[in-house]
């Protein structure tokens, strides 16, 4: 089916999902932290303690991901995705129970890896099958689109509703971009055994390349999840700042929707694995620029260089994935996201803890840019491998 318009419904009910599970499920948490803690008993621990069971909730998601191979499968649990991210972000508004909370945001973590795993999969899937591009940095846009929706809705809603209300609008908005996610996005039909497809041969690096990517990827968690948790609530409480993390967030998420598409560009010109070292030192300094002199142009360009670089990160990593193991690239990627994620189920909760106990989030940025250093070095280290490695010889470029 070459139907062009079914083309642009199904890359459309890609954006909308990932809107749906990132921008909303995940991210509205991030601008409406500091109302919840400004109305609720949630204090700085508990606010990070609840983004480490978000994270812990896709961690495990994920790895149900890596486990399941039946496409029928996949869908089923695709479209539960889509309920379960409108079902819990309502559920935020219903309750001041942190227990409650947290189970709450531990779902949605799983309906993330839903929609970011299986449903960008599911649209990969339809699109190869059906002879188009993948349009990865097309579907990726949603978490930026998410972002800058989340953003807005808050600024504009802070004014005229609490914190509950606040939630249950989220939901409806849910509700909504839900309906179009679901019906765009075709059943899969079920694939026959290829005869005459062409075997593709798989080019693993060797284990000491593994080892040190995945700490790097740990490294790269770290320097994501802090930033993404915390920047509102930090920016708000930078001297002069007050009232501006909402807009620092609203760029963040504009940055961040063409992200994908240019770091695959950059990456076809200098190689993924350069690509990836010069995305992680933006991303150490547009983590650090807030705190290095709190002032408005700094905050912003920090902004732009966080949105600018993690969603790339994540489709770098995921396009070295394709080129190892063609054939199953899931057998890296789960690696890498196990790594990942266990990286964003421990520095939110760290995060939020050092700032009880100093006063604000410096020293969570502080640590989140030097673990982005760090996995830095570690690329370099990986590259230098990778060049000695003459299994992986021209993959990086």
């Amino acid at each position: 089916m070459n139907d062009p318009v079914q083309r642009y419904r199904v890359l459309t009910a890609g954006v909308l999902n990932l809107i749906l599970v990132m921008g909303i499920a995940r991210f509205a948490y991030t601008p409406l932290l500091p109302v919840m803690q400004q109305n609720t008993s949630l204090g700085p621990a508990e606010g990070g303690w609840l983004a480490s069971v978000n994270y812990l909730g896709y961690l495990l998601g994920a790895i149900i991901a890596s486990l399941v191979s039946d496409m029928q499968v996949k869908d089923r649990l695709y479209r539960i995705g889509l309920v379960m991210a409108v079902v819990t972000t309502a559920g935020m508004g219903l309750t001041e129970n942190v227990w409650l909370w947290s189970i709450l945001r531990f779902l949605a973590g799983l309906s993330c890896a839903a929609g970011m795993l299986i449903g960008s999969g599911l649209v990969l899937h339809w699109l190869m099958r059906n002879n188009h591009r993948g349009e990865l940095g097309i579907q990726f846009s949603g978490v930026g689109l998410g972002m800058v929706l989340s953003a807005v809705a808050v600024e504009l809603m802070n004014a005229v509703l609490d914190w509950r209300q606040q939630w249950f609008v989220f939901a409806v908005l849910g509700a909504v971009i839900l309906v179009p996610a679901w019906v765009w996005l075709p059943r899969p039909e079920p694939t026959p055994t290829a005869v005459n497809s062409k075997a593709m041969d798989d080019s693993p690096p060797d284990s000491s390349f593994i080892k040190l990517f995945a700490l790097a990827y740990f490294c790269a968690g770290i320097g994501y999840v802090v930033s993404a948790t915390f920047i509102v609530a930090l920016v708000d409480e930078l001297p002069g700042l007050e009232g501006k993390g909402g807009w620092a967030f609203f760029v963040m998420g504009v940055a961040a929707v063409p992200s994908a598409i240019i770091w695959d560009l950059i990456a076809r010109r200098i190689g993924n694995l350069n690509a990836l070292i010069a995305a992680s030192l933006l991303q150490a300094l547009g983590i650090l620029l807030p705190v290095i002199e709190p002032n408005i142009l700094l905050t912003m360009i920090g902004a732009v260089l966080f949105g600018g670089t993690f969603v790339g990160i994540v489709c770098l990593v995921l396009t070295m994935a394709g080129r190892f193991y063609p054939s199953r690239p899931a057998k890296f990627m789960g690696k890498m996201t196990i790594s990942f994620g266990i990286a964003q189920i421990i520095a939110p909760g760290i995060t939020g803890l050092l700032r009880e106990y100093t006063g604000d989030y410096a020293a969570g940025l502080y640590a989140a840019s030097a673990a982005m250093l760090f996995g830095t070095v570690l690329l370099v280290m990986a590259k230098s491998r990778e060049a000695n490695s003459k299994a992986t010889v021209g993959l990086v470029n």
